[in-house]
């Protein structure tokens, strides 16, 4: 079989639960969706939106209603159980809650898909230590669950999901437990292994900050249909679709002072100024923007807030400014705007 540059395709599919009685739960509705061989893609949604679905289907503990789910070239839902056992040996899976077994050590829960592969007890025992060091766990090897933290724990999952050698790596919402730092330290560790090792990732999460920390591509999963992908930077810097805006926009910091905040209307109506979010890139970012906004339109820029900021490991600026309402609506400042690669937003207007 030829190796492809899409590691996962899913073509067409739909998902429906059927209820005895009841009207059936449509999960997934014709959703296409290709991930690239050995990248890092977050799949974001709210609650409900089918990204539990969505990765029960890639690792084929669930079946499409219709279409079809390739993982490296193979359809899943079509294999006997036997040889879908051994496609699942491929692919790793990280858990939010952990899933470890209490009565066994650090090195026994890592070693445990081996186990059950009936690996040989020498390579067993020198796949686990090379893993345990990978997570920086080698000095933990004989203590149990209950003796780690979250973070360490976590580690444990991580290098479990290593241990058949995966060629993709699939986590559910694996940093949702954890405290910002301890995120900031798995996602880390996940960029190394995606860097050292080549596995392409999947992380199924509802923060933005996630996918803006490690992703290279991220796709949008709403009501069941992917409504937007690309990658990172592309999505934060033009994000079509408002609940795409919405994640954006959490991840991106927006300070306004608190009074501000609070009169911020939806319409222009007895309004006299906009706020703007300006997104920088590019050349945007060595032009002075602003500054040649204020002289050459001579209009009032009150600057409210500014920032630096990395997004898929380039570097965006991140402006928050008062503009009179006539200047904001002025389509020649949006064309000098976008000819400098500033994405603008409207966040609201003020008296």
């Amino acid at each position: 079989m030829a190796t492809t540059s899409e590691i996962i395709k899913l073509d067409q599919v739909s998902k429906l639960f059927e209820r005895p009685g009841q009207q059936a739960v449509t999960a997934l509705r014709d959703l296409s969706l290709s991930i690239p061989r050995g990248e890092i893609v977050g799949i974001i949604g709210r609650s409900g939106a089918g990204k539990s679905t969505l990765i029960r289907l890639i690792n084929g503990l669930e079946k499409p209603t219709t279409g079809q789910v390739l993982v490296d070239g193979i359809d899943i839902a079509t294999l006997p159980m036997r040889d879908l056992r051994r496609e699942r040996r491929k692919i790793g899976m990280i858990f939010q809650h952990f899933n470890l077994l209490s009565s066994r050590s650090v090195f026994d829960n890592v070693a445990l898909p081996l186990e059950l592969a009936h690996h040989p007890r020498a390579d067993i025992k020198r796949r686990v230590e090379v893993l345990l060091d990978l997570v920086g766990l080698a000095d933990k090897r004989h203590r149990y669950p209950a003796e780690l933290s979250g973070g360490q724990q976590q580690r444990v999952g991580i290098a479990r999901a290593l241990a058949t050698e995966p060629k993709l790596l699939l986590s559910d919402e694996a940093t949702s437990a954890l405290d910002p730092e301890t995120t900031e330290s798995i996602l880390g560790l996940l960029a190394r292994v995606n860097a050292e090792l080549g596995v392409t990732i999947v992380l199924i999460t509802h923060q933005m900050a996630v996918i803006k920390a490690i992703c290279h591509r991220v796709g949008v999963i709403e009501d069941g249909q992917i409504i937007e992908q690309g990658p990172v930077y592309d999505v934060f810097l033009r994000p079509q679709a408002a609940t795409t805006r919405s994640f954006v926009g959490s991840a991106i910091s927006t300070t306004l002072p608190g009074d501000m905040a609070r009169s911020l209307q939806p319409q222009p109506d007895g309004a006299q100024h906009a706020i703007l979010r300006l997104i920088f890139a590019g050349q945007g970012l060595e032009t002075p923007v602003i500054s040649r906004l204020a002289r050459d339109w001579q209009v009032d820029v009150a600057i409210l807030h500014g920032q630096m900021d990395r997004i898929g490991g380039r570097s965006i600026g991140v402006f928050v400014i008062s503009l009179p309402v006539a200047a904001a609506d002025n389509s020649e400042i949006r064309q000098f705007l976008a000819a400098n690669e500033v994405t603008v937003e409207v966040l609201g207007y003020v008296a």
